[in-house]
């Protein structure tokens, strides 16, 4: 078990009126509840790579984090662009019909991390370290840390009627997510497990995902304040065109490393916030790649 996270925030509602504690007793690692949940979770993860745990919030704290993303809204970065799986350019010596020369719409946008201030409840659960050490143990790590990104590390995805965030793969290992608003139709999620390797790109799978084939798809209705961790890395997903008349989807999406001090890749960062810091040139100039894999 293993967390490391800062506990200096000055959120004035106590964790405990946040988060089911009676449910979910993150802040009791040696209940039989505790050990029944983390062994769920990894049974799920090996399955899958995905792994749901429903209604981590209050119901009252739905309304309290609605209405903080509401407040910061103003810095959502919001943008319409086409990509392919990989965030990456196409390649003209490749068929027009490949996978990488397959671009669809990615709207929608993102609310950077520099947006919520000391007293964010958001902010407050992201960074709680009993949370930090349950997501450890789900994924089998020694401990996780919060990303340090200066924008990336605690996000806000926005997902307004019509948009939507076609296929595509993370560059992180695993992901997660806490849906706040969730949309009263569309908005869902769907992912295709495992789908490449670190050895297989397997373009004719992906390929088939993009022209609608969703043999290989699973489909995920989430629920406000359900907690997600995901393993995208190797499965591709999307989120679905919210409808026009639905409320907006709001996710909080907390970003954790296995690696202290890490920041998010240049172009990435651009394309999500449409702005880059001088830590992300600093960190791209040093950057050491793991795998081989095309994003």
């Amino acid at each position: 078990m293993g967390m490391t996270a800062s506990s200096h925030h000055l959120c004035p509602i106590p964790i405990a009126e946040l988060i089911d504690l009676d449910r979910y007793p993150f802040d009791r690692p040696d209940s039989a509840r505790y050990a029944t949940m983390v062994t769920g979770a990894r049974a799920k993860l090996a399955d899958d790579g995905c792994a749901v745990i429903s209604q981590l919030l209050h119901r009252s704290a739905l309304p309290i984090m609605s209405t903080e993303i509401l407040g910061i809204r103003p810095f959502l970065h919001e943008s319409k662009i086409h990509i392919n799986p990989y965030f990456s350019d196409g390649d003209p010596s490749l068929p027009t019909d490949h996978a990488i020369n397959t671009f669809a719409e990615r709207s929608g946008g993102f609310i950077p991390r520099d947006a919520f201030d000391s007293t964010s409840p958001i902010n407050a659960v992201y960074q709680w370290p009993p949370l930090l050490a349950f997501i450890a143990d789900c994924l089998d790590l020694p401990e996780i840390h919060c990303f340090a990104d200066p924008l990336a590390g605690l996000t806000i995805n926005a997902l307004d009627p019509g948009q939507q965030f076609t296929w595509h793969y993370d560059t992180n290992d695993f992901a997660v997510t806490i849906l706040v608003d969730e949309a009263s139709e569309g908005g869902l999620f769907q992912y295709s497990p495992n789908i490449r390797s670190a050895g297989d790109e397997n373009f004719d799978g992906v390929s088939a995902c993009q022209n609608e084939d969703l043999t290989t798809v699973r489909t995920l209705q989430l629920r406000a304040g359900d907690l997600q961790i995901f393993r995208g890395r190797f499965s591709l997903h999307r989120v679905t065109r919210v409808a026009d008349d639905s409320p907006a989807r709001h996710t909080a999406v907390f970003a954790y490393t296995e690696q202290p001090g890490v920041i998010g890749r240049l172009e990435r960062t651009r394309q999500l916030f449409g702005r880059t810091l001088p830590a992300h040139e600093a960190a791209e100039r040093s950057r050491a790649r793991s795998d081989e894999l095309k994003d």
